[in-house]
Formats: C-alpha cells, sequence, structure tokens
C-alpha cells in the first residue's frame, strides 16, 4: 500500500451502530499504534495544546468515549475521559491532557478510541500478547542494515534497500592504516565488520563493546524470546539470530586486538549514498585504555555466553582475548585517543567523541573485573570491584541515573556472581532500591507527573534513549530481585515507555522509521542518515522517495537543546525550511521529521544511533511473550544444532557445532515419546497421528521450530494432527497428561 493511499485512509468515513455520520482520525486522541498486551494498563491521552507551534489549535474532549471492536464496529466499553493533574497545562508538552481508561478491554483483536460526541478517533491499535514481536524483529534488523563489509542481499534486506557489501576496496577495511601514517604499508590492520555506529559510517570501539555487552544482557534475560527467523543471512542456523548478530559485532573487536593485548579505538570511515558506493581510505586511531577495558568486557561476557552453547574454542578464544585486555590496561591506565580533535591532530578520525575521562575509564575496568570474575573465579578481579564498587556514583552520591544505567547494572550483575560478599551485595541492592524512592522514578509514575505517562527529568540529545533507560532501571528492579513486593508496579512504570516512543506523545508519531507495513499509522518518514540522505530519489522521505529509509531505526527524539549552526541566520542553507519546531519549543515537542544536514543540523534531534536502538530493544523486549524451546521449555535455551538435534539448555546434550560431528552423532526421530504415547509417522507429510496407551485426557501443544505455538486442544484417545499447511521444517509435540510432560520432535 502506498504512503498517498495511507494517508487517505485517515480519512476515510464508515458508519457504524453507534452513530451514522462518518468519522476522521483525530491526532488529539493519542494510543500506542501498535497496540497492548491484554493485561496491560491501557490509557489513551486527549490532548489540548496550548503552547508550542501547534498553540493555535484546540480541542476539547465530548462526554463521552467508546473502545470500538475495528471489525463488528461496536463499543466494548464506553467512559469518559478524566482531566489530568486537574486540568493543569503541563510544560513539557505545552499541553492540557485527559486519560481515558481502557485497561478493562482485555480480549485479543483490533480496536479504536471514539471519541463519540465529536465522532473521531484514534489511529487503531491491536490487543494481543504478541503484539510487539513483529516490532522487536524489525528494530533488531536495523542491525542487519547497519553492518559494515556485508552485502544486503535483496532477499534479506528487501529490493529498497539490496546494496553491496562497503568499505572493502582498496585502503579501506581490511587494509586500514592508522590516521597518522596512511601510507605505511607495515601497520595495516584487518579492522572489517561491526556496524556503522549511527548515521555516519565510522566505528567507536567503545560503543561497540557496549552494544555486544548490552545484546548479552537481552539474551540472558529472556532468552526464549529470541528466534531463528529474522530473516537475516544467519537465520535458520540453530542459534538466536541476536547471538548471531552479537558474533558479527564480537568477531569485529577480535580483530581490533594488537598482538600486546591493546585494543584499536577508533575506524574513521568514508561516506557515500549507499554505503557501498564509498571510495576513501579507511583508518583507525591507536590502543587506548578505555577501548581495550571495555573490549575486556564484550571478549569475557561473550565467553560465558557462547561457552554455555557449546561453542568451546570460539569461548577459550574470547577467554584469552579478555585477559590480555585487562593486563594491557592495568598495564596502560591513563593511555588516551581523543579523534576528530585538532588539538590531537586527529581532526576529521570520526565525529562523535569516544574518549572518556578517568571515571569512564574506572568503570570500563568495574566491567571488565566483573564479567572476568564470572568465566574465571580470579579473586584479583573480586578484590578490584569490592576495594572499589563504592566509587560508582550509585554508591557514592546514592543517585540513580539515566545516565549511569549501564554503569549501575554492572553493580546489580556482580551481586549475581558466586562468592560475593554479602555485605557488598546487600549495600547495591538496598542502595539501588532506595533511590528508586525518588521524584526521578517511582514517585514521578505514582504521581502521574507526566500526562503522557512517561517521566524523565530532562530533555537533550537523545531523549528517546533516555526514555528506554528510565524503563529498564524500572525492569532491573525485577531482574535482580531489587524489590519483590514492587515488580508489579515496577513492570507498569516501565511499558509507559514503550508506549511513548510507539506514539503516546504530543505529536501522536511513532519513533521508528517507515513501519506503516507493520501497524503504525504515523511514524518516523526520514532521519538524518548518510545512507537515507537528504534528497535522496530512492531513501530521503517515505512517499516522497521510492522507498523512503528502511523500517525500524529509532530516531534521537526531542531535544530542546536544538540549535542551528553558528553560521545562521546569514548563511543561505538556513532558510531553506522551518526550523520551529523543533527550536523554540516546549520540551516534548521539540521534535521536527527531517534529515537536513549542515547548516540546519537535524542530526541533533533526528540521527539514529545504535545505542538508542539497542537500548529499546532491551525495553522492548521485557514485553515479548517467551516460546517454549525445542526441549519444550517455556524461555529455555535448548536449540537445534546444526545437526538438527535439539541440544543445550536443559537436554544435556552438548550441542554439535561442525557438521561433521554429525557423522558420528545420529539421534533416531523415530523414537517415541515415552512409553505411554506414540507419534506417527516421523518424518511425516501431511498429518500425525498421536496414540495414547492410557484413556484419560490429555493437552496437546504443537511448536514451530521459532518456539511459536501453532495448535493446541484438549483431547482424549487417538487424535489425527494435520500438518498440511505448514512449512517444512521441524515442529515440536508437547503432551500433557495427568500432569506429566512427554514432549517429541517432528519433522515434516
Amino acid at each position: 500500500m502506498n504512503l498517498l493511499l495511507r494517508y487517505s485512509l485517515l480519512f476515510f468515513c464508515f458508519c457504524i451502530s453507534l452513530t451514522a455520520l462518518c468519522q476522521s482520525t483525530s491526532k488529539y486522541i493519542v494510543v500506542d499504534q501498535f497496540g497492548y498486551l491484554p493485561s496491560s494498563k491501557k490509557i489513551a491521552v486527549v490532548r489540548n495544546p496550548e503552547t508550542g507551534f501547534d498553540a493555535s489549535e484546540s480541542f476539547t474532549p465530548g462526554s463521552s468515549y467508546a473502545v470500538i471492536d475495528a471489525k463488528t464496529g461496536q463499543a466494548v466499553l464506553t467512559g469518559t475521559a478524566v482531566s489530568w493533574n486537574a486540568g493543569a497545562l503541563d510544560n513539557s508538552s505545552g499541553d492540557r491532557a485527559w486519560w481515558f481508561d481502557f485497561s478493562a478491554v482485555t480480549s485479543p483483536g483490533s480496536y479504536y478510541i471514539l471519541d463519540i460526541d465529536k465522532n473521531v478517533r484514534s489511529y487503531g491499535f491491536d490487543i494481543s500478547p504478541t503484539i510487539y514481536n513483529s516490532v522487536l524483529r524489525h528494530a533488531m534488523r536495523s542491525f542487519f542494515y547497519q553492518r559494515a563489509g556485508y552485502a544486503k542481499e535483496a532477499r534479506y534486506a528487501g529490493t529498497g534497500w539490496a546494496d553491496g557489501a562497503s568499505h572493502l576496496g582498496p585502503l579501506q577495511d581490511k587494509n586500514a592504516r592508522p590516521y597518522n601514517e596512511k601510507t605505511n604499508a607495515s601497520k595495516e590492520m584487518d579492522l572489517s565488520g561491526a556496524w556503522y555506529d549511527a548515521g555516519d559510517f565510522n566505528r567507536y570501539t567503545n560503543w561497540t563493546a557496549g552494544y555486544v555487552v548490552d545484546f548479552l544482557r537481552s539474551y540472558l534475560e529472556a532468552p526464549g524470546i529470541w528466534t531463528d527467523d529474522y530473516n537475516i543471512p544467519e537465520s535458520g542456523n540453530g542459534i538466536p539470530d541476536l547471538l548471531d548478530e552479537v558474533k558479527w559485532g564480537i568477531d569485529h573487536l577480535l580483530r581490533l586486538q594488537q598482538q600486546d593485548g591493546g585494543v584499536v579505538s577508533i575506524i574513521g570511515c568514508a561516506h557515500a549514498s549507499p554505503p557501498s558506493s564509498a571510495t576513501g581510505q579507511s583508518v583507525y586511531g591507536t590502543a587506548s585504555t578505555s577501548a581495550t577495558l571495555n573490549t575486556a568486557a564484550a571478549y569475557a561476557f561473550s565467553s560465558k555466553v557462547f561457552g554455555e552453547r557449546g561453542l568451546t574454542d570460539y569461548a577459550l578464544q574470547l577467554k584469552t582475548s579478555a585477559i590480555k585486555a585487562w593486563d594491557w590496561g592495568v598495564a596502560n591506565p591513563n593511555v588516551l585517543f581523543k579523534n576528530n580533535d585538532a588539538a590531537s591532530g586527529t581532526s576529521g578520525v570520526g565525529a562523535g567523541q569516544q574518549e572518556t575521562d578517568d571515571y569512564g575509564r574506572f568503570i570500563a575496568k568495574l566491567k571488565a573485573a566483573c564479567f572476568l570474575y564470572e568465566i574465571t573465579l580470579d579473586q584479583k578481579y573480586k578484590d578490584f570491584i569490592e576495594a572499589n564498587y563504592t566509587k560508582v556514583h550509585l554508591i557514592e552520591w546514592g543517585w540513580n541515573s539515566l545516565y549511569e544505567a549501564s554503569n549501575n547494572e554492572v553493580l546489580l550483575y556482580y551481586t549475581t556472581l558466586p562468592n560475593v560478599d554479602p555485605t557488598v551485595a546487600d549495600k547495591i541492592i538496598t542502595t539501588y532500591k532506595n533511590t528508586l524512592n525518588t521524584s526521578d522514578h517511582f514517585l514521578a509514575h505514582q504521581n502521574h507527573t507526566d500526562p503522557y505517562l512517561a517521566y524523565i527529568n530532562a530533555y537533550g540529545w537523545g531523549s528517546n534513549s533516555m526514555k528506554s533507560l528510565q524503563g529498564l532501571i524500572f525492569t532491573d528492579l525485577i531482574n535482580y530481585n531489587v524489590d519483590l513486593s514492587r515488580n508489579q508496579e515496577a513492570r507498569e512504570a516501565s511499558e509507559t515507555y514503550i508506549h511513548y516512543i510507539h506514539g503516546v506523545n504530543p505529536l501522536n508519531i511513532v519513533y521508528l522509521s517507515n513501519m506503516y507495513d507493520y501497524g503504525a499509522e504515523n511514524c518516523v518518514n526520514e532521519f538524518y542518515h548518510t545512507w537515507f540522505a537528504n534528497g535522496s530519489a530512492k531513501w530521503d522521505r517515505v512517499g516522497t522517495s521510492l522507498y523512503g529509509p528502511a523500517p525500524g531505526f529509532v530516531t534521537g527524539g526531542a531535544n530542546p537543546s536544538y540549535n542551528w549552526d553558528g553560521v545562521c541566520p546569514g548563511n543561505a542553507g538556513c532558510n531553506t525550511e522551518s526550523i520551529t519546531p523543533p527550536k523554540g519549543q516546549p520540551a516534548q515537542k521539540s521534535y521536527k521529521d527531517f534529515n537536513t544536514s549542515w547548516p540546519l543540523n537535524s542530526w541533533e534531534v533526528t540521527e539514529n544511533s545504535n545505542g538508542y536502538q539497542i537500548n529499546y530493544i532491551r525495553l522492548l523486549s521485557k514485553f515479548i511473550q517467551a516460546g517454549v524451546d525445542c526441549h519444550g521449555t517455556a524461555n529455555g535455551t535448548a536449540s537445534f544444532d546444526v545437526c538438527g538435534h535439539c541440544s543445550g539448555g536443559e537436554t544435556g546434550i552438548t550441542p554439535s557445532t561442525s557438521i561433521e560431528d554429525c557423522k558420528n552423532n545420529v539421534l533416531s526421530s523415530e523414537e517415541p515419546v515415552s512409553q505411554n504415547f506414540k507419534l506417527y509417522p516421523n518424518p511425516a507429510t501431511s498429518q500425525v497421528v498421536v496414540e495414547p496407551k492410557l484413556k484419560s485426557t490429555y493437552t496437546l501443544e504443537i511448536f514451530n521450530a521459532q518456539g511459536k505455538m501453532i495448535f493446541t486442544t484438549v483431547t482424549s484417545g487417538k487424535s489425527t494432527i494435520s500438518l498440511a499447511d505448514q512449512h517444512t521444517g521441524v515442529y515440536l509435540f508437547k503432551i500433557n497428561q495427568g500432569g506429566v510432560q512427554h514432549v517429541q520432535k517432528i519433522v515434516k
């Protein structure tokens, strides 16, 4: 469906039983445009703008609101919209607001909110236990589009975003040279891989290492939700696609390590649209303390996870590299590399400043020590943490800052490791718990400080990332058993930040790019990115360019500190379009859907960042329904290895990692599930017979290889199950009879 047709549908009219008149979509009734989980708290925000670019507009809600079933046109709930904060004006948004609570609607389906008196409606939304699964898939796929040095074949990227491998030409990533010795062939390094960091194509080691760690955190928190079907080249290999993406990043970090253990700090690259057309030289910055210690943490954490999945040789390589990097960092505690810094002679090397300060290097060392202690149990790492943990600002200042959420999580993670001093663990947990009882966290939620229900204490560059981090601060309370009595409250508070990014904001916009085919009706059409450049006939803007940008990218968000360049207003480029908004607006309205470069500097508002992206992915993953692994364990980690055997997790079987293993390790698919059941034929063509020995009632659930339930029934006696409409593959039959569980793999 093209964008013109989509937009016209926003105004299409149809009659329902409640009214004979036509309804138009109102931008003043805002909802999560993807939808809600059945059990979630659901609040539509009705807004009346009073300050900001839309101050001349107005909307007063009618006396009656309804939730309408989009298929039947019938109201499933009616009620009233209640004034937020007794009708007060919210300074952060410039709006007065009302709330229409429809949490009582829990049945899966498609709906919209109707102002009955005004006869206007919200955008549509769904209620479903899997409502965010597709959204997560596309948010994750943004990392595939960001891969450097990897061809984007049309079958994976889509026709609109197919491109050849970038930065693999002469003197590019595989033959990168030092920034200050561009002609010195003896210092060439293969630094290929990883991801374009944001809208620029540079790669910053400190940040890449952080992405790897956060991906692994996401995996360990809910392994059962990460499937193997995201349509990337590695899909179907028996490893969750998230871990395939991690491996793409960690393999790059391994290339960055020098023989002495130090790790290169940055790769500066050429830029062009599409990325494969970039021809300039790739250069690197020297090893630094922060890059090396942050990478040591990524190596160590990756060693743990991949080792647990049976990749023992790879895990050992990562462990060895982690120890070498730690040793180099300890021996070289203050080696800096400031990129793109005239005083350092590095102008033009990268863009964003990746170097950190003394505190940043201390935190990097703390992270490395934490993950190295876990995989080695070496006392020296434990001693470092327990001698220095009180220097972390969470403990030192008693302040749980958004900007230190990752740092604080390292401390929480440390409390879960073996032989930790209980006094240290208690201090960390108690402090974290106490810091949430403040106006920045739980009190903001309880007091309804933000009419859009997603309070943060300040807006600035990357505010959407800050929203995600605030949600993660609440979910950390749950993950690390900080306060079991507040788990439900924390989950409810956390989820509001998802709704904000999905449209519950003053602009009624989904802050993900080009998601029209996946549930959004008003989303990011363009954003600052070298590939999707301003003026590009193919990729500039949805509805204007042939394709628009690729789907699923999270943009920076509202930024009241935005300003055009210092040459304005005198430069001719300053007057090409209005910048009000984002300039001069209430904080939450300081956004514009644009990608104009210098001197209007749209990157301060709309540029994507892998950091923003992964914070959003981690938060969204908390609200994904866990699948069932091939062993039948909910949220389990067992998966099919290269031989097609269900292994790892709770199976007791070590995964095979080489096809050669399959010749000597054959498991028959003809084995019966137990003496109480026979399932046949196996392999099957179109039908499977389930034949119980006992005649009592049993529950049968069937899952595909991605852990998604495709069939369930409660029955007794012999049953014939049709797989005729299912794709060729492996299916898991899970049977429960009298409290006893039986599981069998069926191959079609």
